[in-house]
């Protein structure tokens, strides 16, 4: 497989009140291979949002480096974004505007004309189901729907890598499934994924790696298959309190 983003010992320090610091991310190393979905794994506190969020650009990095397609993000941090699709765990559009104007905008900020992003919006809004709220504020939605379309708008501009955090937190197991299907479709057109995710069935279903993340280090990547091999396991779940457990002792 052809590598996308290579991540070579980066860190992540945030400064606190009283001059305290608190070291996020600790020499993280690792390789995102093109058409991948990568599961993200970890207790609260593990660095898996913080993850999330460098690749997104949103925050920048300590030390280290991030190459996409072999080249640091940073040379060309504009044309990086371009390709890039974020949808965070809580909604950040604005809720003045109705979905279709929220489209629209997101279409037109990443560049493609009326014409192309008339014709996304509208795509999109049928694939997802949403044509009954187009013309309504996200304030109006259930969970849902709301993932729905912050999925949709993620997909605006049609970018290569999509990192999803915490994307089904909280939503109903149909809808959960339903998303689940989205994140296959997405997989099959050759899109790479990163999810973030607590459900340790998410990860077993839809990654054909997880990383597993502890108090900002990596303590491995590995199949959900190869994972429960080693481990004479039945299920991710098992795999990974395992893991926890022996960390807790080290």
């Amino acid at each position: 497989m052809k590598p996308l983003i290579e991540l070579t010992s980066v860190r992540k320090v945030y400064d606190l009140e009283g001059g305290q610091k608190l070291e996020a991310l600790k020499n993280v190393s690792l390789t995102v291979y093109e058409g991948e979905t990568l599961g993200l794994l970890g207790v609260n506190g593990a660095g898996k949002t913080t993850l999330s969020a460098i690749l997104a650009t949103l925050h920048p990095l300590t030390s280290g480096q991030i190459l996409f397609e072999g080249k640091s993000i940073y040379e060309d941090l504009i044309g990086y974004r371009t390709v890039v699709g974020y949808c965070p765990q809580r909604p950040n559009v604005s809720p003045y505007l109705t979905l279709r104007q929220s489209l629209s905008f997101a279409g037109e900020f990443y560049g493609l004309d009326r014409n192309e992003t008339a014709a996304r919006m509208d795509k999109l809004i049928k694939n997802f189901e949403l044509s009954r709220y187009a013309d309504h504020t996200i304030k109006s939605l259930s969970g849902g729907y709301r993932q729905r379309f912050m999925i949709a708008r993620t997909l605006m501009h049609k970018p290569r890598l999509i990192i999803l955090d915490e994307p089904t937190v909280a939503l109903d197991a149909p809808v959960r499934r339903y998303l689940w299907e989205v994140i296959r479709e997405l997989k099959r057109n050759g899109v790479t994924i990163i999810l973030t995710t607590h459900y340790l069935e998410e990860a077993e279903q839809l990654a054909d790696r997880v990383c597993l993340l502890n108090k900002g280090e990596i303590v491995l990547v590995d199949s959900p298959e190869n994972l429960k091999k080693k481990f004479s396991a039945t299920d991710l779940e098992s795999v990974f309190l395992t893991l926890l457990e022996e960390v807790a002792h080290e």
